[in-house]
């Protein structure tokens, strides 16, 4: 089943400062890549080239940051539409959750993932068909 990755999950398997959440994070990701069941959307894909020049301890340099998300290219990459952007609005006053992680869960849902990898909202939590999952959460 096609599973959706959140931006601090890829940030964190390139971000090699970041310890055991890298370790983790990278594990997930070659999973990911090796099933083929890696599932993003442009969002994230923005998020993740500023968060990588900008954001962490040892930022990459722009062209490598660019190389980075290219290479996400080959997974399926869920478009911001006009449709996602109202379905998040909803979403984001229905569950109190910010519009931004709204678009994560709606990009998810759009993809028709079973599973959402994040740090960012409550592992476990149920979105329809689609559960949170923090691989980082102590087990």
């Amino acid at each position: 089943m096609p599973s959706f990755v959140d931006t601090n999950v890829l940030v964190y398997a390139e971000d090699r400062d970041a310890g055991r959440k890298h370790e983790i994070a990278r594990d997930l990701i070659v999973d990911l890549w090796q099933s083929r069941d890696g599932v993003i959307s442009v969002q994230v894909l923005q998020e993740l080239y500023v968060t990588l020049t900008r954001k962490v301890r040892r930022p990459l340099a722009p062209a490598r940051a660019a190389e980075v998300v290219r290479e996400y290219l080959a997974w399926r990459v869920v478009e911001n539409d006009s449709q996602l952007l109202v379905a998040a609005i909803a979403l984001q006053q229905k569950a109190s959750i910010s519009f931004w992680d709204a678009l994560v869960v709606e990009a998810a849902s759009t993809a028709a993932c079973d599973r959402l990898y994040s740090e960012d909202l409550n592992s476990g939590q149920r979105f329809g068909s689609i559960e949170i999952v923090n691989p980082f959460a102590r087990r």
